[in-house]
């Protein structure tokens, strides 16, 4: 994977992130999600590095990135934490500003550094997902069965680590089997990366203190900024078989928070840069290119 990418491990103020980059042109940041680490990029990073300079980081608390000491109150896992790592990587490999694509937790950390470092952000894109604020504050029963892990992973140490370190194999196999609703779409050496980064406790803990960020420091975080909108342009790709599609209006939620936002769904469940990498590479580049 991602060959002619360079490998690299970047120092931040709070944490250390692995990373591959490769590519020339206008620099663009793209972050995964959960449980995956950037190996959900293979096949779309070195399309987009035929145009773009492209970085692809794991999360602190994921992949081969550090796993920092958290606190009771979660912040060192709070996407305003996530965010500021990135944003220094960026500045680290010299790109002041550029563009971000998000997936799944990647795109809540995109959406908390277009608030917190707009000046740095030239474009947004946020792949399956709704705010967090919004998903949370319309939790219906319908919601809470299909997203069970929100709830699940929140809860305190060390009980839902133990339960995922019991099968890690199990569990990873089954969270792509029933969000994926393209057969087949986790090639074998994505499969084996990210069961090799989440057989780690240490990397099992991290992700859920994640998810508790996510309903603390981060609903606060959110609900002080209710009155900002995102004033780059913003660009919403979804799965059109998963959850988030027949949950919400997506354009609508994110014209809540952002001034300019396009977007549409593609034929495919929640991991769509892996079960579409043609059209999401396509949007993407198009999207991009506006820049």
């Amino acid at each position: 994977m991602f060959e002619g990418f360079k490998e690299e491990r970047i120092a931040t103020d709070g944490a250390e992130i692995n990373l591959v980059h490769g590519g020339k042109g206008p620099p663009v940041l793209l972050l995964h999600g959960y449980p995956q680490t950037h190996s959900m990029w293979a096949d779309i990073a070195p399309f987009l590095a035929q145009h773009f300079t492209v970085v692809c980081p794991d999360l602190r608390g994921y992949g081969d990135s550090s796993k920092p000491v958290t606190t009771d109150d979660h912040s060192p896992y709070s996407k305003r934490a996530m965010a500021a790592d990135q944003v220094e990587v960026m500045r680290r490999l010299g790109h002041k500003r550029f563009s971000v694509v998000g997936h799944d937790r990647g795109a809540r950390v995109a959406h908390r550094m277009a608030l917190d470092h707009g000046a740095e952000v030239e474009r947004l894109a946020v792949i399956d997902i709704a705010p967090t604020l919004t998903m949370y504050e319309r939790t219906d029963m319908a919601f809470a069965k299909a997203y069970y892990h929100w709830f699940f992973l929140i809860q305190p140490a060390d009980l839902p680590e133990r339960m995922i370190a019991s099968n890690v194999a199990y569990y990873l196999r089954w969270i792509l089997e029933s969000w994926g609703k393209t057969p087949g779409f986790c090639s074998d050496e994505a499969y084996r990366e990210y069961l090799r980064c989440l057989s780690d406790p240490a990397c099992i803990h991290a992700t859920c203190e994640d998810y508790r960020a996510a309903a603390s420091i981060d609903l606060e975080h959110d609900r002080e900024d209710i009155d900002r909108k995102i004033e780059v342009p913003l660009l919403a790709l979804w799965g059109e078989k998963g959850v988030v599609a027949r949950t919400y209006d997506v354009i609508e939620v994110w014209r809540e928070r952002a001034a300019d936002v396009t977007g549409r769904a593609l034929p495919c469940g929640h991991f769509v840069p892996e079960e579409c990498p043609e059209e999401t590479a396509e949007f993407l580049l198009a999207f991009l290119k506006q820049g």
